[in-house]
């Protein structure tokens, strides 16, 4: 990178030197696994396929599928492709829904891994002047460490605050005047929230930006966002099993969905049902093969978040939509598919409520039912009709919409929990 610009070379290639060089690190990525995991190796054998049958981008396709459930079966170490000697770090996921997925590191995959966070940074507007104020969990979780080594990088001056203390991040931004916030859109509000309880008004921070990832979000909490911090909201993207944070990120100049460092990754959009290759430009499953790892090297990793790929706009890169959700997070209610996702935006949609709901999926009988908890705002909590009259306008957006009833209870303010990482947004009451 030259000293005068903010951009790699890569990030203005030509497509058919990205495409050179993705065939290049995917065919050594390939072997890399094929050589020095059992579990790969089995999986490939089982589907007939081999590195060396890999002639082009498209024979990918012929390749064997790589899911959570191959990280939980190998726990801990077995997927990776270096001796533990080799191995300087690694991070698991919390192991809510059985055991954590383990991803491990070589201390060239670090030198990797902030070499694209602070690509992500630059990509953003940031800069060596700034400072960042880092809210993302430090420890297991990717999020904190990924962000600060890519932080320090750039030459940022990095607050490490990680989660939780609320109340003290308000007087840490007040105190320490950072220009970019890093966390969840969820719990960034939360400090929204604290900044007004305390009578002092977000937008007048010394905030100018931010980036913010690891749980969905759309367009109606950009703009919640932008509107009542005054900043300028990028969307970083990024899952532990493919390397953390930094994988994809909004450039600020369009701010039109976040751009693959495509060098790096190699993505794909399937169909989640029949597992085939869709087009550019198709909704589908995001689908993800490393090109530069060497501890954990991932062979098309099933991301579960549906998207579309789209074609490059301030880079050279392709990047994706919106998040619109995960696979595995769809409810059925009554025959009907939704995403949490879908009524957040119904939500922020909704002048008199707050963007703190919780969705509570009960059974009676053999019928599904969802309620709607969500929280009133401030402003309107003394009033039962401006209660009543959010209730029932949230009621026509999801019914219109989406198609089912629903109970909606608007509750007082701080009545749903928070969270300092990602928002738990359903609470299934079926029986299982």
């Amino acid at each position: 990178m030259s000293q005068g610009s903010s951009m790699e070379a890569i990030e203005t290639a030509s497509r058919d030197e990205i495409a050179a060089l993705q065939l290049e690190r995917l065919q050594k990525s390939l072997r890399h696994a094929y050589a020095n995991v059992a579990h790969t190796r089995a999986k490939f054998d089982a589907a007939g396929v081999h590195p060396d049958d890999l002639k082009s981008l498209a024979d990918l396709a012929k390749f064997p599928f790589t899911t959570k459930s191959d990280l939980r079966d190998t726990y801990p170490f077995g997927m990776f492709a270096v001796p533990m000697d080799d191995v300087v770090r690694v991070h698991a996921s919390s192991g809510t829904t059985g055991k954590p997925t383990v991803v491990g590191y070589t201390r060239n995959d670090i030198d990797t891994w902030a070499g694209i966070v602070a690509r992500s940074i630059r990509a953003a507007g940031g800069t060596r002047k700034d400072i960042i104020h880092v809210t993302h969990g430090y420890g297991l979780f990717t999020g904190g460490l990924g962000v600060h080594y890519g932080a320090e990088r750039v030459g940022c001056t990095v607050v490490p605050v990680s989660g939780g203390q609320t109340e003290r991040q308000v007087q840490l931004i007040q105190d320490f005047k950072p220009t970019m916030i890093v966390g969840t859109p969820s719990y960034v509000l939360n400090i929204v929230d604290e900044f007004e309880r305390q009578g002092l008004d977000p937008a007048k921070s010394s905030l100018q930006r931010g980036m913010f990832g690891a749980e969905p979000w759309g367009e109606e909490m950009r703009r919640e966002l932008e509107t009542r911090l005054g900043i300028a909201a990028m969307d970083l993207y990024g899952l532990s099993e493919v390397i953390g944070p930094g994988v994809a990120c909004e450039c600020i100049e369009s701010r039109d969905g976040p751009t693959i460092w495509e060098d790096h990754f190699y993505p794909e959009i399937i169909d989640p049902e029949t597992g085939k290759v869709l087009p550019d430009g198709a909704q589908g499953e995001l689908v993800f093969t490393s090109l530069t790892k060497e501890a954990l090297p991932i062979v098309r990793y099933r991301t579960r978040d549906l998207t579309r790929l789209l074609p490059p706009s301030a880079r050279s890169f392709r990047r994706i939509g919106k998040i619109t959700g995960r696979s595995d997070d769809m409810l059925i209610i009554r025959g009907v598919n939704l995403f949490p996702s879908q009524i957040e935006e119904f939500i922020l949609k909704t002048p008199k409520l707050s963007p703190h709901y919780v969705l509570e999926v009960s059974r009676r009988g053999h019928m599904d039912d969802l309620a709607v908890r969500v929280e009133i705002k401030p402003e309107f909590a003394a009033s039962a009709a401006d209660r009543e009259a959010a209730a029932r306008e949230l009621q026509h957006h999801i019914k219109s919409y989406i198609g089912i009833n629903t109970k909606v209870e608007v509750a007082d303010v701080g009545a749903v929990e928070r969270s300092t990482g990602k928002a738990k947004r359903v609470i299934d009451l079926r029986t299982k």
